[in-house]
């Protein structure tokens, strides 16, 4: 039997936990070409909020309702019926939020731990690294020597933009919730951290932190931070906007003051996702692999364990719960 979560209802502002059914479900007989997996670790991230909601002009599709909420997992095959996959073989699957699956054998990525870890292919070799390798140096095209700006420097996108900019020599402000996150993003070697829950504003804080103006912002946040980095950019600055998880459980639009900065400094805004990057994988597991190995990059994640935790795991997305990247153990 595998056990399933279920999208029930769309969700209005903060998902409840009346959105959410947890199912057992008897698995279908494998098929030729198909393989059966149990998984080990599964992913909660932020961009699966908006795929609750049925949004116009969406990237990608909406969540079904009374279906299972697909995702990034790792885990082992346990029965297969392919010529690709062999009982025992670790894989990177979409099959979510389950505890087993039958998925078919186009659907997998085998990995080879070598050394490295399961939760490391769901984190900084997973989806999340990629993110931010591609936007920090492809998108943004930040070079040694520049200032970065980095929102949510504590999640799992943003610290490990942290430390691929420190890797490469740039200046790194980041942004983080209170005292411990601000303390954790220093200890990844950014240059300054400012901290969003105190009294002075970013863009006030921003300003005093990094006097010469920013070259390149990592957007994870939106609304204020995304404001401040316009209001403090450098000509020619560049914006990667990755993602806006303040404005994922609110209905107002964004309210942006400094964006005629836009124009007067003449800035490049450009908005990326991970997919888009999918040909240039190959360089990014060989770089990243390198910096694990050299300690250049630290994985950092927090880690929920139980299958009947996955709801709280995503809900403390949105509440400061994690530092660095969200997991599941099974």
């Amino acid at each position: 039997m595998s056990k399933q979560w279920i999208l029930k209802n769309r969700p209005e502002g903060m998902p409840k936990d009346t959105d959410f059914e947890l199912r057992e479900v008897e698995l279908e007989e494998l098929q030729q070409g198909e393989v059966k997996i149990k998984n080990r670790y599964i992913s909660v991230d932020p961009y699966m909020r908006p795929k609750m909601s049925v949004l116009e002009g969406s990237y990608t599709e909406a969540y079904a309702i009374n279906a299972v909420i697909d995702g990034l997992a790792i885990g082992k095959v346990v029965e297969s019926r392919s010529e690709a996959f062999e009982k025992g073989d670790v894989v990177v699957n979409y099959s979510g939020w389950v505890t087993e699956a039958v998925v078919s054998e186009d659907s997998l990525t085998k990995v080879d731990l070598n050394g490295l870890t399961e939760a490391q292919y769901l984190s900084v070799l997973g989806m999340t690294g990629a993110t931010a390798y591609f936007g920090l140096l492809h998108v943004a095209a930040a070079r040694p020597g520049e200032t970065v700006f980095v929102s949510a420097a504590a999640g799992a996108v943003g610290s490990t933009v942290v430390q691929i900019a420190k890797a490469l020599g740039m200046t790194v402000i980041g942004s983080a919730g209170g005292a411990e996150k601000v303390k954790f993003v220093k200890s990844l070697g950014a240059d300054q951290v400012l901290d969003y829950k105190a009294e002075e504003d970013v863009l006030t804080q921003l300003k005093r932190l990094a006097p010469a103006g920013i070259d390149v912002y990592f957007d994870n946040v939106g609304t204020d931070h995304l404001d401040a980095a316009f209001g403090h950019a450098k000509i020619n600055a560049r914006f990667a906007i990755c993602g806006m998880i303040s404005g994922y459980n609110k209905a107002a639009a964004l309210e942006l003051k400094n964006f005629t900065q836009i124009i007067a400094k003449r800035i490049r805004v450009t908005g990326f996702l991970y997919r888009d990057f999918k040909d240039d994988l190959p360089e990014f597991h060989a770089q990243m692999s390198l910096w694990l190995k050299k300690g250049l990059v630290k994985d950092k994640y927090t880690e929920v364990a139980g299958i009947d935790n996955v709801i709280e795991a995503f809900k403390g997305l949105f509440t400061g719960d994690n530092t660095g990247k969200m997991l599941v153990r099974l």
